[in-house]
């Protein structure tokens, strides 16, 4: 089923699912009892672009303070609790906007069907969440003692039907695996199958490196196939990270249209400067704005322009000196050492 033709799930201020855009995610690495540090971390992290966030509920003290975090920010909290079906009523209470569980280890279906009965109360949304690692021996038995794709939809399909026979339908559904094609098998089939919305992810996925590459293999073609109404880009890295991933490739699908694009060239033997260090200083001045632009930054001025002629503005580099261009045409020549302060003044006047 296509995204825009999924339940609308309602979250505090925000709407996931049907024709609304696709919302990215992350989740504090701070211990949810610190609510000071969670709320300052949430409300960074929601400056950069942070449509939701979830936090890890893992004792009393995380649920209780649920309470005063909500209250100190603006966009939905998501809490993921394991193994205690408690913490998962007591976070509700406390005002969380909606819950993560997987029901195969939140104490089985009497013990979900509390919180099912708490959700519906209160008007919280549930994330069924199954991955490669939390799959049932009896579902394992039944593929093979594998982890496909059919094993992880299969199980999903059973805690569904328990859902909706509770007459709950405020569902989102989750089928993480470490394997990018098991994940892209599991999300397609499911997108046939479900009418609720499908939080997108490659669990496990690894540092910025191994990382970004699995995601962006994984989601793209989802995202492109039109599955897909949230993602987290899952990195052994800060929460932060994740953010500004989900936007880069969200932008790049055209699925996110306010935030920057930078491309650069690969560099060769007509580069006449240190180009690295320049991408490196622009592409984190970039991750600070939000504004739909391409800029480009080019080794040399034979090619560069030319090459980059579809950026809104950009520079080429030559020997102790760069050209500012803006969509392929040369505007004026800069001094090396003054080009990224031009650059940068220059992105600043753009709309």
């Amino acid at each position: 089923m296509l995204r825009e033709q999924t339940r609308a799930i309602h979250l505090r201020n925000i709407v996931m699912g049907g024709s609304n855009q696709v919302l990215i995610q992350s989740m504090c690495n701070i211990k949810t009892s610190k609510v000071a540090e969670v709320v300052a971390q949430i409300n960074r992290l929601a400056a950069l672009g942070a449509d939701l966030m979830r936090v890890s509920i893992m004792d009393e003290e995380d649920a209780l303070a649920i309470k005063e975090i909500v209250k100190q920010i603006k966009i939905p909290l998501v809490g993921d609790i394991h193994f205690d079906y408690r913490l998962a009523i007591k976070a509700i209470e406390n005002g969380i906007d909606k819950i993560r569980i997987n029901p195969g280890n939140i104490g089985g279906f009497e013990k979900t069907k509390l919180v099912i009965e708490c959700a519906k109360k209160h008007h919280v949304p549930i994330r069924i969440g199954v991955n490669s690692g939390s799959l049932d021996r009896e579902t394992l038995l039944l593929n093979d003692d594998k982890v496909t794709a059919h094993a992880l939809v299969s199980l999903c399909e059973k805690y569904v039907k328990f859902f909706e026979k509770q007459e709950f339908f405020d569902i989102v559904i989750s089928l993480k695996a470490s394997s990018v094609l098991t994940t892209i098998e599991a999300y397609r089939e499911a997108s046939k199958l479900f009418p609720y919305p499908l939080h997108l992810g490659i669990t496990e996925a690894g540092n910025s490196k191994t990382g970004l590459l699995r995601s962006a293999a994984g989601l793209s073609p989802l995202l492109l196939e039109g599955i897909g109404n949230t993602i987290r880009i899952s990195l052994t890295e800060e929460p932060e990270e994740e953010i500004i991933a989900c936007k880069r490739l969200l932008t790049d699908l055209n699925l996110f249209t306010n935030f920057p694009r930078l491309i650069s060239c690969p560099t060769c033997g007509r580069t006449a400067v240190d180009l690295k260090p320049l991408v490196d200083r622009v592409t984190e001045e970039l991750e600070k704005i939000n504004k739909p632009i391409t800029v480009a930054i080019m080794g040399c001025i034979v090619n560069g322009p030319g090459e980059a002629h579809q950026a809104d503005l950009g520079l080429a580099g030559g020997k102790n000196e760069f050209v500012l261009f803006k969509k392929g045409q040369i505007v004026r020549k800069i001094k090396a050492d003054e080009a990224l302060k031009v650059l940068l003044d220059e992105i600043d006047k753009c709309q």
